[in-house]
Parts: C-alpha cells; sequence; structure tokens
C-alpha cells in the first residue's frame, strides 16, 4: 500500500538525488561539493528516553547513507491534562545530552500541547553531511554480495518491552536482574549504529547500509532487496538472536526476526571483503557476522534453515511488537 503512496510523488528538482522510495529511508539533495543528507523519523512506542530515541533513530538513518549527522530539530507533542514542568524538562534533556554526546547541533523545533494523547510523541528532523564519493544507498547492492548483520536481533524490542511491560515481566516470574538488563539493551548492546556505520564507511567500499527498525530484519532485508532488485538467500543459523531477546520472544510469542531492531546494522559488501570487514569491527568491539548474500533472482527471498531446508521469507512493515503495545 505503501508503496503506491510514495510512487505518487515525483521529484521536480534536479539536485534532489534521492527522493521519496522505497527502501531509501533519507533524502539526498546535491548542495555542490557535497550531499545534504535529510530524515525525519517519529517517536510512537515509548515514553521513557523518549529523546534518546527520537535521535538516535534518525541519527541511525542518515550514516547509514555514509554522512556525518549535523544538525537537528524536534516537535514534541505532549497530552493535554498529563504534562507537568517535569516531563516536558526531562524530554528536553533527554534531547540535548543525546545530541551533544553526537556532536549535533539543536537549530530548532516545535513543542504543544494537545488533546487526543495518552502519551508524549516527539518527532524528530535531522541533516547531515557527506562527500559525494562515499555516498551509500540501499539501492545499490550487487548480486553476490555478502550480508553482514552487527550485534544481533530485536534489540530496541528488547528494551522497549523491558520499560513499558515491567510490572507484566515481574508477574510472570522474571527478576529484576533480568529485566534491568533488558531495559539496559537500550545502550549495552544500545540502539545506536554511529559508530559501526561511520567506521565501515571509511575503510570499505560499501554497497548498501540499512538499520532495522519496523519490521526488523526480515522487513530490512526485504527494503535493500526491493531498492537493489535482487533476490537474497539468508542462513537462519547465522542469525544472532541474543539470549534476552529469545526470552522475551517466547513470553509474548513474537517473531524475532520481526522486531523492531534499532541498533542492528546490515551491511552489504563485496564478499572478497566481508571477512576484512568482520575484523575490522570486532577490533572496534562490535560483533558481526556474514548471514547470506543477495542474488540475481529479484524478488525471491529464502531462508536456509539448519536441515538445509529453503523457505520462502516473511516479511512485513507491521512490527511484532504492536501486538503488544
Amino acid at each position: 500500500m505503501l508503496e503506491n503512496f510514495v510512487s505518487s510523488t515525483h521529484l521536480k528538482d534536479s539536485r534532489v538525488v534521492v527522493g521519496s522510495q522505497i527502501g531509501e529511508d533519507a533524502a539526498v539533495i546535491d548542495m555542490g561539493d557535497k550531499y545534504l543528507v535529510a530524515k525525519t523519523d517519529p517517536i510512537t512506542f515509548v515514553t521513557d528516553e523518549i529523546g534518546y530515541y527520537a535521535v538516535n533513530v534518525n541519527v541511525n538513518d542518515v550514516v547509514c547513507t555514509g554522512a556525518t549527522p549535523k544538525w537537528f530539530q524536534s516537535t514534541i507533542i505532549l497530552p493535554a491534562g498529563q504534562t507537568d514542568e517535569d516531563l516536558i524538562e526531562s524530554i528536553f534533556k533527554n534531547i540535548h545530552d543525546t545530541c551533544k554526546s553526537l556532536g549535533i547541533t539543536i537549530v530548532g523545533g516545535h513543542t504543544e500541547i494537545t488533546t487526543g494523547l495518552n502519551r508524549p510523541i516527539v518527532v524528530g528532523s535531522l541533516l547531515g553531511e557527506v562527500e559525494k564519493e562515499k555516498l551509500v544507498l540501499s539501492s545499490g547492492a550487487n548480486a553476490n554480495d555478502s550480508i553482514v548483520l552487527t550485534k544481533g536481533i530485536f534489540i530496541e524490542g528488547t528494551a522497549i518491552i523491558a520499560r513499558e511491560k515491567e510490572e507484566f515481566l515481574k508477574v510472570k516470574g522474571f527478576d529484576n536482574q533480568f529485566i534491568e538488563k533488558c531495559k539496559n539493551y537500550l545502550y549495552k548492546p544500545g540502539i545506536s549504529i554511529y559508530n559501526e556505520a561511520l567506521i565501515s564507511n571509511d575503510n570499505f567500499h560499501l554497497t548498501s547500509m540499512h538499520d532495522l527498525t519496523e519490521g526488523g530484519l526480515f522487513n530490512g532485508l526485504a527494503e535493500i532487496a526491493i531498492a537493489s532488485d535482487l533476490g537474497l538467500l539468508i542462513k537462519k543459523d547465522q542469525i544472532n538472536v541474543l539470549p534476552e531477546p529469545s526470552e522475551l520472544s517466547k513470553i509474548f510469542k513474537l517473531n524475532p526476526y520481526s522486531t523492531i531492531s534499532s541498533g542492528s546494522l546490515l551491511i552489504s559488501i563485496n564478499n572478497e571483503y566481508s571477512e576484512d570487514l568482520i575484523n575490522l569491527l570486532r577490533k572496534n568491539g562490535i560483533d558481526s557476522k556474514v548471514i547470506g548474500n543477495f542474488t540475481s533472482d529479484s524478488g525471491r527471498y529464502l531462508i536456509l534453515d539448519e536441515d538445509n531446508k529453503k523457505t520462502k521469507m516473511k516479511y512485513t512493515e507491521i512490527d511484532e511488537i504492536t501486538k503488544i503495545l
């Protein structure tokens, strides 16, 4: 459905290098000597640490193009009857501290209190810059490229569930140590891909990068494949489902491969250089694995299971976490 709406928009400015299209999460505008990268994204699933989320999900899409994030704005919409000075101050401080830690300048925004909401919503907008020869697009992957996945999957989803469903988890018998560890997934492994994206792009010719937001791993893979007009073959036993996410997926009956996972980065690279990339990431404290490769069989998305049986990869933009939030 989204594709029909996106295809109805038309580029009217010759300086727009990348506009609205499926699989590309940021716009690219020619500024002469460099490209300007523009991104906007809302935070609607969470209330705790909402400013941290708002900055980082926008940063993730900008660094996936190879760009350095520079200028941030936010629209903060607050619920009438539930908003006080402490709430406003905490959101502003959260945004300020996160931007400061990443060298990003806050250049403006908008704040209002409105009816019809039961929790805050923050919409971030971020601009970044990239040298023209270092631009990376989701549509750049090639057949036979290796697909590298960093960290593991279900990272953001784990932090969200622990923060939004803490009392439910206690009722189900999970102890405070487990719950606090899940909450801390926000920071470790962390929802930011700032370091791994820029380190990888600085040292290798990458054909695409993509972070894993709504729809998780499978939707992220499909978005690159669609944008690049390719197929793919994924080895399921190479996908790292971390212990805590595995537990949560069972208790809430969620598919971990289709659950929001900011903090995980997909990279496609010529298979000749994939091990060198993995070694570089390891030296920088970032675990990663080759989980498969892109193929020339456009539209054919396959999963190879532990018994070497191939099945169709099912993906959706509707995130699994919406079943419980």
